[in-house]
């Protein structure tokens, strides 16, 4: 426990008390490398439930006695950001609850989150919408490709000072949408841009219907980006059409896509931004531990590792420690250095999830494209 609330409940606390000593404090209350939960409301139980692989994934909230005040400390390193909910039990039922006493949320496709912020996480400011940046185009986009069969649709974006008589990299994006949404991709093109920490780019984002089958090393999926989706970009944008002018991205299956892809056309893509890739592999066996949706990655994750070799030049990867995926991606960045390509790896005090790509977003793109900014530094 902390001090403060050890002091609050040695003094037989009234719910009145209770609300003395919470008035003025932001929730979590951070001190620290301890962060203390409280949350107020009749229950039989709750538990804190968070998303930190190596920890007790529901920990107990106590009730202060003879309120409805519950409390929770937590240790919490220098600038982790972990995000959370509150299960409560009540009246035989169960339901999970973001923190009421928490405004910072996290959106995903599957709803919103709270976030802790630990001491010393700021959010980038370079990921929030600035009144002096001049914004690029987003449009809708569609192309219907032989090799999957059907249409594939997303988002074009065009930097703001965009011109037909000049030369742009081209970003490839899977799950384009999502991170439009939840990383605020778009956002940050327009910010580095601006500030000249990365090129004026054309970045293309794109959807999957079926993303967990077409980014698991999907041959066709591979086709269709190299041998359909870049022609027909070069055909009608100009881009620079050589491989130090073409980037794959993708965060979790998106990176195994990424990857998969380069692999498949090597030397294509000369710039590769892998986060938080869902590299699964067996050491022995060919069984794997996370279900049949990652026996194809396996498959290919275990004969890359077998035969690692030079498919990209620049390589940037990044995992969350809190994720069950550190492993993996720690495993995979010794192979890719070996191949001669050059690779940089960047850990955070995060978990598996877009806030946490976003927040690496800057150092990779400025890395791999750096800006007439960056360069002076390379």
């Amino acid at each position: 426990m902390t001090h403060a609330i050890e002091e609050l409940i040695a003094s037989n606390p009234t719910s009145a008390s209770v609300d003395e000593w919470m008035q003025g404090k932001r929730f979590p209350f951070v001190e620290g490398s301890t962060a203390t939960f409280v949350y107020r409301g009749e229950a039989s139980e709750v538990h804190l439930r968070h998303w930190i692989f190596g920890l007790e994934s529901a920990q107990a909230l106590a009730r202060i006695e003879g309120t409805d005040a519950w409390h929770l400390t937590f240790e919490i390193p220098p600038r982790s950001r972990v995000e959370y909910k509150f299960e409560i039990q009540k009246h035989g039922g169960t339901r999970w609850i973001q923190d009421p006493l928490n405004p910072h949320r996290a959106r995903d496709p599957f709803g919103a989150n709270s976030v802790l912020a630990g001491e010393g996480y700021v959010l980038p400011e370079w990921s929030r919408e600035d009144a002096l940046t001049r914004r690029g185009t987003l449009e809708p986009f569609a192309f219907e490709s032989r090799s999957v069969g059907g249409s594939r649709s997303g988002y074009l974006y065009l930097p703001a000072r965009f011109r037909p008589s000049r030369r742009y990299p081209l970003l490839v994006v899977h799950d384009g949408s999502d991170y439009i949404k939840y990383a605020g991709l778009r956002t940050v093109l327009d910010n580095l841009i601006h500030r000249l920490e990365i090129p004026d780019l054309i970045a293309v984002f794109l959807d999957s219907p079926d993303r967990l089958r077409e980014y698991a090393d999907d041959e066709a999926h591979a086709r269709f980006l190299t041998e359909e989706l870049v022609p027909h970009l070069e055909s009608r944008l100009p881009l620079i059409a050589e491989p130090r002018g073409r980037c794959l991205m993708g965060a979790s299956f998106g990176g195994v896509a990424s990857l998969s892809t380069a692999c498949r056309y090597p030397g294509f893509w000369g710039r590769l931004c892998l986060q938080s890739g869902s590299f699964a592999f067996t050491d022995i066996g060919s069984r794997n531990h996370r279900g049949p949706r990652f026996d194809n990655v396996v498959k290919f994750m275990n004969a890359f590792r077998n035969a690692p070799a030079a498919v990209s030049e620049r390589v940037f990867v990044s995992c969350g420690v809190y994720e069950s995926l550190i492993y993996e991606n720690r495993s995979l960045v010794p192979l890719l250095d070996a191949t001669g390509m050059q690779v940089r790896f960047v850990e955070a005090r995060d978990g598996h999830n877009w806030e946490n790509w976003r927040d690496r977003s800057r150092e990779g793109l400025s890395w791999l494209f750096p800006g007439p900014l960056m360069m002076i530094y390379e």
